[in-house]
């Protein structure tokens, strides 16, 4: 009689045992699926859409150049396990090819500015000989910082969605629901961003950056930039260009002059004293801050900067 008891225990502690296993085979078929982005502003993007269920590793960090980046040994590993792999394309990533092949990797990378109609680079108003050249060299003619208006980046949300759900189509449903509710968001961040500027008269909309990031911006939201540099940061400016703008500050009586976060500030600071405009602060333009920064997700990039341009505009 008393075996019974025992039986009952085994028998119980068989149960558990079943029970247990199946959780495990569950949490191993639905381990993150591993992404890779090439800069910090993308790694957000793919992070909003791929919610818990993907782990994004970014090649370029926080507050680092994309356009003057050397790939290591770690970035290889780190693109060789990766299920999927997103980039910006228009040739802002011109090391990448080079570091898909040296980690072997077999898939394409997902771009997701495909389906973008890119600006052409030559976007500034100097004349430099030199910066011409570089241009083309590493983007082609195209200006590839079309993350600066909001609406291309709800493009590049709808094909960061498509790759997430080509490369693990059981959370497809999950990555459209993220990339719908993100959609929403930036409709609004759109908006917020229009209504500020329509506050400032058009004549006035007028500022100085460290290098030519932000055509689409300019384009999108009305605004008119100037700056030293091409649209790379690794083309210099050239001394008569640098003198051309500071005539140009001087005569159109400029006053908002910013330092972008991922750029030497000298030449910025030599600009403005020669124009007698004192630099208005910082802007983000290829790199998000860490996160303890002001810019530390697309979101807050785009309303910190753009509520630094207006007031230093409005002169405060």
């Amino acid at each position: 009689m008393n075996l019974h008891p025992r039986r009952h225990t085994i028998a119980a502690l068989a149960a558990i045992g079943a029970l247990a296993f199946q959780p495990l085979t569950h949490a191993q078929t639905s381990a993150p699926v591993k992404a890779v982005a090439s800069f910090s502003i993308l790694g957000d993007l793919v992070r909003q859409v791929g919610g818990e269920r993907v782990q994004v590793d970014v090649l370029v960090g926080p507050g680092a150049d994309a356009h003057v980046f050397q790939p290591s040994p770690s970035h290889a590993k780190q693109v060789a396990q990766a299920q999927v792999v997103f980039a910006n394309g228009l040739g802002f990533e011109g090391w990448m090819q080079r570091l898909l092949d040296s980690a072997g990797y077999q898939g394409k990378p997902v771009l997701v500015s495909q389906g973008i109609k890119p600006l052409p680079s030559e976007g500034d108003d100097h004349d430099h000989k030199g910066g011409k050249h570089d241009h083309h060299h590493h983007h082609g003619g195209a200006d590839p910082h079309a993350w600066q208006a909001v609406p291309n980046v709800i493009t590049y949300v709808a094909n960061i969605a498509k790759g997430l759900c080509a490369a693990d189509a059981a959370g497809c449903d999950t990555y459209q629901k993220n990339a719908g509710a993100y959609t929403d968001q930036l409709r609004a961040l759109d908006a917020e961003i229009k209504a500020i500027w329509a506050t400032i008269p058009a004549a006035q909309r007028k500022l100085i950056t460290s290098h030519d990031a932000f055509g689409y911006y300019a384009r999108a939201y009305g605004v008119k930039f100037l700056a030293p540099q091409g649209v790379s940061t690794d083309s210099e400016a050239s001394a008569k260009g640098v003198a051309q703008l500071v005539r140009q500050i001087k005569k159109e009586k400029t006053k908002a002059l910013f330092v972008e976060s991922i750029s030497d500030p000298r030449l910025i600071e030599q600009i403005g004293r020669e124009a007698g405009v004192k630099p208005a602060g910082e802007l983000f333009s290829d790199a998000l801050s860490d996160a303890s920064g002001p810019a530390g997700t697309y979101v807050a990039m785009m309303r910190t900067n753009t509520q630094a341009m207006a007031q230093a505009i409005r002169g405060r």
